[in-house]
């Protein structure tokens, strides 16, 4: 796990020196080795976070033994050591790095659908003066880029391009509204103009001699063929075998691990297989609050005592998270709804001594976690409905926000207003965060942009997916977990050189799930393919535990201990040339005096967004 960094210019002289600045703003991703290469037109950088091989035989950027490629990489290839004795190549390490630099050296970039993990890789060929970038399949490793008329470039992290001088940092507006619908920048735009994030699954090339970029697909959840099992029992065989195979690959490290237990199905799933797997005891960690309501401490205690792992609880209290946000913050290198909860669990998961750790993101989406799978369920079934007259129908919802006003409410008033159903539009309303209404009487602008995540799916072919539930897997995971819960995970972690592993997103187990019908996943109660694949890791004491997510009490501190931290930046956001700034202090106005429209998530964006924008400079 590492951070790369790269620029193709002719016209820039001090490349190297440019490289060394990008690669100092990712130390914390990195802080076991650094490496910097130039040659004529390009430079690469690395900060390496030793994983796997701890030797300096893996030290960055990697020149292949023809002398044709030099790479930087970052992530795991889990099938490594499979692949290696596959390409005759004069192995110097032991590293998964130098595999990828095998194969490339004899398949090209085609070799990228033999890898099975999380990665980006960045490849320069001299002899064609090609840069090529590759981000993994389900988007867990980030990749940034910026083309325009000094050169392009390329960085794990906005701050590490920024630092690249090859342009000016500018806010882009539009992304300001998709973050604060969404809670995040739908890739591949983000929160700046004219810098891009790699869509997973895809590889970029950039051709010096024509100044050409060019960009294809090797992997799409969109396009996984839809089977037929012949019975329950085989599909949970087949998901047990692939979810175990998943933990395992993912226990293959040269430094210690353990894993994130909150005691929801998931956590506890992983942690369960990795005791059945590891020969070691596990370390496992907790966070657990002073309000009650929100420990989840019992859940994970039982699953700890029940896998014999070595447990440690985070007890956290709003003085102790407060004096940690301005880190937590800082650390995000691009704005998000979420991010300080990995953050924390990570800097202490580290202080132990722990540098890899497994987490059960991924699980909610592959297996139905999620409320709104059923909901969408629901909605198509009554489309129907959406044959009424538009008017019945819009003066149906402006009745029920009156009658019972909240978040509820006036996204079903939204649904109700569409001219027809379509699943797209419905998806993005039951995602959005503030509706457009309340957007409209925050900022300056009279006409607010599409909506990114509709268009998204549109053009991505999101109705030709045949099963409604796999159809809310395809877009929950092309959206909110890849932009949201992904990014989030990237971010806080390596902000503390700590590698996170998600086995839920072994792209193996999730082209099975995705290729079942409806009538196997189907969550009647909990998750309950994964249940029922796994009931001697998952008993009834955890499978029926109310679902409380990992989440802090965000409204009682923002209505106390936080409030002072932020009422100041929604008052200094207010007063930028995009916000009509007595809207602004009218939401945050009636968040605090309850008002159940304006929840802690419609509100604490734009405190994340005031930092991000003071963070730029702007």
């Amino acid at each position: 796990m590492c951070g790369i960094n790269g620029i193709i210019s002719r016209t820039i002289d001090d490349k190297e020196a440019r490289i060394k600045t990008m690669n100092s703003r990712l130390a914390h991703r990195g802080p076991d080795d650094e490496g910097c290469w130039e040659e004529g037109p390009a430079a690469l950088g690395h900060r390496r976070l030793s994983i796997i091989d701890l030797s300096p035989l893996g030290h960055q950027p990697m020149t292949s033994a023809c002398g044709r490629y030099v790479m930087v990489f970052n992530g795991e290839i889990y099938n490594y050591r499979e692949l290696r004795s596959r390409f005759r190549y004069p192995y110097r390490s032991q590293t998964d790095s130098e595999v990828v630099l095998a194969a490339w050296s004899e398949m090209g970039d085609k070799c990228v659908e033999l890898f099975n993990g999380m990665f980006a890789i960045a490849v320069w060929d001299k002899q064609e003066t090609t840069l090529t970038l590759v981000r993994d399949r389900m988007g867990i490793k980030p990749l940034y880029w910026h083309h325009g008329e000094k050169g392009f470039c390329f960085s794990s992290e906005i701050r590490a391009l920024k630092s690249s001088g090859l342009f000016t940092p500018q806010v882009d507006e539009d992304g300001v509204v998709d973050f604060l619908r969404y809670q995040t920048v739908q890739a591949p735009a983000t929160i700046l103009t004219d810098v891009f994030m790699m869509v997973p699954g895809t590889i970029l090339s950039y051709n010096l001699q024509s100044n050409h970029l060019e960009t294809a697909t090797y992997w799409s959840a969109f396009k996984q063929e839809r089977q037929a099992p012949a019975s329950y029992e085989a599909v949970k065989q087949e998901v047990r075998q692939r979810f175990f195979q998943a933990v395992e690959r993912r226990l293959v490290a040269d430094v210690p691990f353990g894993a994130f237990l909150s005691g929801g199905i998931d956590s506890s799933a992983v942690v369960g297989a990795m005791a059945h797997v590891s020969g070691n005891k596990i370390d496992t960690f907790n966070i657990t609050f002073s309000e009650g309501d929100f420990s989840e401490a019992p859940y994970a205690r039982y699953v700890a005592n029940m896998h014999k792992t070595n447990h440690h609880e985070i007890h956290l209290k709003p003085e102790d998270f407060l004096q940690m946000l301005p880190d937590a913050l800082t650390a995000m290198d691009h704005p998000s709804g979420d991010g300080p909860n990995t953050w924390v669990v990570s800097k202490v998961t580290k202080e132990a001594g722990i540098t890899m750790a497994l987490s059960g993101l991924g699980g909610d989406e592959i297996f139905g976690g999620y409320a709104i799978f059923n909901r969408m369920a629901m909605l198509h079934q009554r489309k129907a409905l959406w044959r009424l007259p538009r008017l019945l129908r819009t003066m149906a919802g402006r009745t029920l926000t009156t009658l019972k006003p909240g978040v509820a409410s006036a996204k079903i008033r939204r649904l109700l207003e569409m001219e027809n159903f379509n699943f797209e539009e419905a998806y993005a309303i039951s995602r959005q965060a503030l509706m457009d209404h309340q957007l409209a009487q925050i900022f300056s602008r009279q006409i607010l942009p599409p909506h990114n995540p509709v268009q998204w799916l549109r053009k991505n072919g999101i109705n030709e997916v045949e099963d409604v539930l796999s159809r809310v897997s395809v877009a929950e995971m092309t959206t909110y977990m890849q932009n949201v819960l992904l990014r989030d995970s990237d971010q806080m972690s390596m902000a503390h050189a700590l590698e996170v592993r998600v086995p839920f997103l072994d792209h193996e187990l999730v082209e099975y799930l995705l290729s079942l019908p409806d009538m196997f996943k189907r969550p009647v109660t909990p998750k309950k393919l994964l249940v029922d694949s796994l009931p001697d890791l998952l008993p009834d004491y955890i499978v029926n535990r109310p679902k409380m997510g990992f989440v802090f009490p965000w409204r009682d501190w923002l209505k106390g201990v936080m409030h002072d931290y932020a009422d100041q930046r929604i008052r200094s956001l207010a007063q930028r040339t995009m916000f009509y700034e007595p809207g602004v202090l009218d939401l945050w106005h009636r968040f605090l005096h309850g008002d159940p429209s304006v929840t802690f998530a419609r509100v604490w964006p734009l405190v994340v967004l005031e930092e991000t924008i003071r963070g730029l400079g702007q």
